[in-house]
């Protein structure tokens, strides 16, 4: 029994260990799974129904993840792989998703890139004016930003929008525009589309002359920069060609059209204008009743737009046979095609192909071309009327969105104003807190300079009375020696000579005596010499007074802090050749370090050095405490008045410190002028 037990145990830690691992794994793997799924989703060859699932799941995991950057700049490749696969709507869902979001983080770039993608999505269908809204509100979030690249971007998008509605003058304007925003950047694809469209307006307008220069322009950037990503060099051929075909230059259409059809890579990556190629050059050759290669190639363009389901080359391939059969004769053809054209024109609901296909149906059966003219008629009316309704809606989204804005820069700049007018009475105020405070540091500062001053008289009446006792005793104790030198020493010399020539009497008394006296004076005399000694080297010390006096100031630091000081002086200084104001201006430099050491060093081990190198003379203050940046701290009082003392002596004055690492102070002073 306790064998089962102890196996149910075993079991029981695999299948937790088991179960906490999937629960790691689970965690590490999400980024990697969502970037496999927006992968896969992007991946042609792969079904479009498996693309369409991937890309769901990658939505699933979005949708639930925190609103950060990362997350919206995932949701935009969600909204770009539903584009690519024309599922609109989701796109359209996506994209309205990430505006929320953009807004809630106050993200206006986004927000911007999100009104494009709406835009977009209203462009693909029949609400040309919804997507003229949107890109405009994104257009004048990326004139704030200054952001020409983006801005150029939108107004390519609107020309296109407002070409698609026939409101060419306004197409123009907006292409204009880009072409003015891109004209400094590198963006040559976006050049060459406004270049392209510029190129449409113009040939729509029938400026052909113009329409050549944009599209040759075009055609100059794609070859220039080699622009192969969407065939741009085929492309403006092509463009170049239909405009010879509008002037009737149908030998100079086919040579562009065939010029184009070279690119055999046309039909792989680019089928559709392959398609469009193939009919233009049929058109063309059909126009100049060239029938060597018709209408073979006309049923071939109509097999690849077939194949790729274009409603609108559909139309005009049938269109185009239409005209061929009633050329050639074959009425029932001609009608034929033309009666699809009409019926494929209506499933699209495209007005323009109606139109073309009611005055072919209109040639084609001549016995009913007053029913098709009357509903010619009717529909032209109907699309010139939209046309200038959406003209005026254009203009007018313009309008209403500058109003907008302007509204909304009203209610800012009133913010402002109130904004500014509270930050001018704060800074009123924090200003006469500083006058105060300044004016109390400036009377501070004033009176610490008065002390300083006095004690510098003080100072230096110290020292020129210290000075003159010094010369006093100095010259006491001179004419001490020379008094004991010259005269007492000099008469006990004589008198010992002459006790010396009692040497001649041989009597012992008188031998003791001498002896006696010879002994006596020769103590005498070497006591003599010591005292005149000893007043000389007194003088040497009393001409070292100052270091007397730093020597004080070292003992006082000693009683005020636990330091350990050492002072090293360099002997061979004559003090009383340096002038009084080098010392004063020393000693306060040296007071002021050693003040500085006791309120912030915390150092344990202080040293001094004054040393007189060649003709300067150089006080050093080493300490080893906490140390702090020279480069970041302001400069104190403390080090102020150390910098303009040495630079009244025109001395250096040299600070070095690191953070933990102590500061060495080095005052090095000139002595040129003050001694020889």
């Amino acid at each position: 029994m306790k064998k089962y037990y102890l196996l149910f145990f075993v079991i029981g830690l695999l299948l937790l260990g088991c179960s906490k691992k999937k629960e790691k794994f689970s965690e590490k793997s999400i980024s990697d799974t969502l970037a496999t799924y927006l992968t896969l989703a992007n991946e042609d060859t792969i079904p479009y129904e498996d693309r369409l699932s991937y890309n769901k799941k990658a939505f699933a995991i979005l949708i639930n993840q925190d609103n950060d950057s990362l997350n919206r700049v995932n949701l935009f490749k969600v909204a770009n792989r539903y584009y690519n696969m024309n599922n609109f709507v989701e796109y359209w869902k996506v994209s309205k998703i990430i505006a929320e979001r953009s807004k809630n983080e106050n993200d206006t770039l986004n927000i911007a890139r999100a009104y494009t993608y709406i835009g977009d999505y209203y462009a693909s269908t029949v609400k040309k004016d919804s997507a003229f809204l949107y890109y405009t509100k994104a257009e004048k979030i990326y004139q704030k930003k200054n952001d020409k690249v983006n801005l150029g971007g939108v107004f390519i998008s609107m020309a296109t929008a407002q070409g698609y509605e026939n409101d060419f003058l306004g197409s123009e304007l907006s292409a204009i525009k880009a072409l003015n925003v891109l004209r400094d950047t590198q963006e040559k694809s976006k050049i060459y589309e406004a270049y392209n469209i510029l190129g449409f307006v113009s040939n729509e307008l029938k400026d052909y002359e113009k329409s050549l220069e944009y599209h040759t322009k075009a055609l100059t950037l794609a070859k220039e920069n080699n622009l192969k990503n969407f065939n741009e060099v085929s492309s403006s051929l092509n463009n170049i060609g239909n405009v010879y075909q509008n002037q009737k230059k149908y030998k100079k259409a086919i040579e562009t059209y065939e010029e184009a059809l070279k690119d055999k890579s046309l039909i792989v990556y680019k089928p559709s204008l392959y398609g469009i190629l193939l009919d233009n050059l049929a058109y063309s050759k059909f126009k100049l009743k060239d029938y060597s290669q018709l209408p073979g190639l006309f049923y071939k363009s109509l097999r690849i737009r077939d194949s790729l389901d274009i409603g609108i080359g559909i139309v005009n391939s049938k269109i185009h046979l239409s005209e061929y059969y009633y050329e050639k004769g074959d009425s029932i053809k001609a009608r034929g095609f033309a009666r699809e054209a009409l019926e494929g024109s209506r499933e699209i609901q495209n007005s323009r192909a109606i139109l073309a296909s009611l005055k072919q149906l209109g040639i084609v059966e001549p016995q009913k071309a007053s029913i098709y003219s009357e509903e010619y008629i009717r529909i032209n009316d109907s699309l010139q009327s939209a046309e200038r309704k959406s003209k005026d809606k254009f203009a007018r989204i313009e309008y209403e969105t500058d109003e907008i804005i302007q509204q909304k820069d009203k209610l800012a700049e009133q913010n402002r104003n109130i904004l500014f007018f509270f930050g001018l009475v704060v800074m009123i105020g924090i200003l006469l807190f500083v006058i105060k405070n300044q004016r109390s540091k400036t009377k501070e500062l004033m009176l610490k300079q008065a002390q300083q001053k006095a004690n510098e008289d003080i100072y230096n009446l110290m020292l020129y009375q210290q000075n003159k006792i010094e010369e006093g005793r100095a010259n006491e104790k001179v004419r001490i020696a020379q008094e004991l030198h010259d005269g007492i020493l000099g008469r006990l010399f004589g008198a010992r000579l002459n006790l010396d020539s009692l040497n001649k009497r041989q009597d012992e008394d008188a031998i003791v005596s001498r002896n006696n006296y010879l002994v006596e004076l020769k103590n005498i005399e070497q006591d003599i010499r010591e005292i005149s000694h000893d007043l000389n080297r007194e003088k040497h010390a009393l001409n070292n007074n100052f270091i007397g006096i730093v020597n004080n100031l070292i003992e006082q630091q000693e009683t005020v802090s636990q330091a350990k000081v050492s002072f090293v002086v360099d002997m061979e200084i004559e003090w009383e050749k340096i002038e009084n104001y080098i010392k004063i201006n020393l000693y306060r430099i040296l007071q002021e370090a050693l003040l500085n050491i006791n309120k912030y060093a915390q150092a344990e081990n202080v040293r001094i050095e004054i040393i007189k190198q060649e003709k300067t003379l150089k006080l050093t203050v080493t300490d080893d405490g906490v140390g702090f940046s020279v480069s970041k701290k302001s400069k104190g009082i403390g080090l102020q008045n150390m910098l303009s003392r040495a630079n009244a002596c025109e001395a250096t004055f040299d600070i070095k410190s690191k953070i933990g690492k102590g500061t060495t102070i080095t005052v090095a002073f000139p002595l040129e002028t003050n001694q020889k």
